[in-house]
């Protein structure tokens, strides 16, 4: 956990320990409740009011040998080893030596990837059955909806979860739809079974807001003869929320520090729509921004400039070719499709060589699915991605592009100190797939989250299959 800007540092020292993330810090969620400080009594929020309760399952000493090794930053190694212990990365190279009680597996001809890592999911918002019951990731009543949570619509029964995972998926954010200019906020899920979303939170992940931009909540509200209602509505929309996060989150910081100071100082009014927003204010909460045209992304960065918060990554993005430099000097990522477009006028003008332009610009490129069909096969999204850059003689090699799945959303995510690459220390979220991964034929023949195998191709043993599927023809033997 990292200090927050807008917590004192002398009265945090005083209420809790830094590590404890569920602690009584700022108005970002949970009851009210007062913090002794040496100054009295502080009214503070906590920022993690419903924690993770994620526990990796136990895992043993596992050496895959002699595969073709992407390590998802950018380098291969041939007939490399992997070594993990603990649920962690404890070796990458070649031939490593063997533990004792170690499960070796001979991944001779076959490749070892990260696992994939998808940074745009509405799994478990837009659950299968696909039925109006289930429509619950947009909360399309207002234009600026930021205190509503996409965890809260999560059905963990959603079987999208158990196909991802066969894709080689162990890592995903589920963010609400994009009716909305501020959809609300995003959270991060380990690919495994669990009873409740809390069980599937990732560690620690920060927390992420949907905004949109363009069509969307142009056309949703101008339909009912409401701003926004244009583009210039959008942009209108977006300023006034923003100043009102601006002077909620001085209001707080006023309070702080009279309270503080021993000064007899009443709290501001709690607004849970504007906790969102003074997240991303106090760069606590990372926006990922669905856009598509190059001319409204450089406006919305016009926007973070105004009110000093940071773009993470703009989503579908199909015009990001077009400014890679911007986005780079920015420090903004482009989350895209292979070759989606041309289905609405602001998508009309994308091209197959998106993702390997935006990459060769020098930007943070990656690939998302924003389907629970294309999350099953983001490997050969990619493998297309990367062949029409070649074809256009952008030469990136495999090893990089696979930089796409998992360490670039790792990092968009906030979470690349801990995933997204097969480097020692870091999570064992790993993939052996049967072939090359960007061959149409490549299939996901095991994958271990936390060095726990979590699926094997060839053993229905380990295969999970979730409780809505048990009564379902073939399923109830499982």
């Amino acid at each position: 956990m990292t200090l927050k800007a807008w917590m004192p540092a002398t009265a945090l020292a005083a209420v809790f320990a830094l590590a404890a993330c569920s602690g009584e810090t700022g108005p970002s969620g949970g009851d009210t409740q007062s913090a002794s400080s040496e100054s009295g009594d502080v009214v503070r929020y906590s920022l993690d009011p419903y924690p993770s309760t994620y526990v990796p399952r136990e895992s043993g000493v596992t050496l895959i040998q002699n595969a073709t090794v992407f390590d998802g930053i950018g380098g291969r190694i041939e007939d490399g080893d992997v070594l993990v212990e603990n649920g962690r990365i404890s070796a990458v190279g070649t031939g490593l030596e063997v533990p004792d009680g170690a499960t070796v597996i001979d991944a001779a001809g076959r490749y070892v990837t990260p696992g994939i890592i998808d940074i745009h999911s509405h799994l478990g918002d837009y659950p299968s059955p696909g039925v109006n019951a289930h429509n619950d990731g947009n909360e399309a009543t207002s234009p600026v909806t930021a205190e509503v949570w996409a965890e809260h619509s999560v059905w963990p029964q959603d079987v999208g979860f158990e196909a991802a995972l066969a894709g080689g998926v162990t890592t995903l954010n589920i963010l609400p739809g994009s009716a909305n200019l501020f959809g609300g906020r995003g959270i991060t899920l380990r690919n495994v079974p669990s009873r409740t979303v809390q069980g599937m939170k990732f560690p620690d992940a920060p927390y992420t807001l949907k905004m949109a931009c363009g069509e969307n909540p142009s056309r949703v509200y101008g339909g009912r003869g409401q701003s926004p209602a244009t583009d210039m509505g959008n942009m209108a929309g977006y300023r006034a929320a923003w100043q009102s996060a601006v002077e909620y989150r001085t209001s707080w910081n006023d309070y702080w520090e009279s309270a503080e100071a021993g000064e007899d100082a009443s709290p501001p009014s709690r607004n849970l729509e504007l906790d969102t927003l003074m997240g991303v204010l106090d760069g606590e909460i990372l926006v990922q921004m669905h856009c598509y045209r190059a001319d409204q992304m450089a406006q919305i960065i016009d926007l973070s400039h105004e009110f000093d918060y940071q773009v993470t990554t703009f989503h579908h993005a199909v015009e990001a070719y077009k400014i890679p430099d911007l986005l780079a000097e920015n420090g903004t990522c482009a989350a895209v499709w292979a070759d989606w477009g041309g289905f609405k006028m602001e998508a009309y003008d994308s091209i197959r060589e998106n993702l390997p332009m935006v990459h060769a610009g020098g930007a943070c490129a990656m690939i998302h699915s924003d389907s629970d069909m294309g999350i099953q096969r983001l490997n050969q999204e990619v493998a297309k991605a990367l062949a029409d850059g070649r074809r256009a003689g952008i030469d990136i090699s495999d090893a990089e592009a696979w930089r796409w799945l998992t360490s670039n959303p790792a990092t968009a995510l906030g979470i690349a100190d801990q995933t997204g690459s097969l480097e020692v220390g870091k999570r064992a979220d790993i993939v052996l797939w049967s072939a090359d991964p960007f061959s149409t034929y490549a299939r996901a023949d095991r994958v271990w989250i936390d060095g726990a195998l979590s699926y094997d191709r060839r053993d229905e043993d380990v295969q999970p299959v979730r409780d809505f599927m048990l009564g379902q023809p073939g399923e109830g033997d499982q």
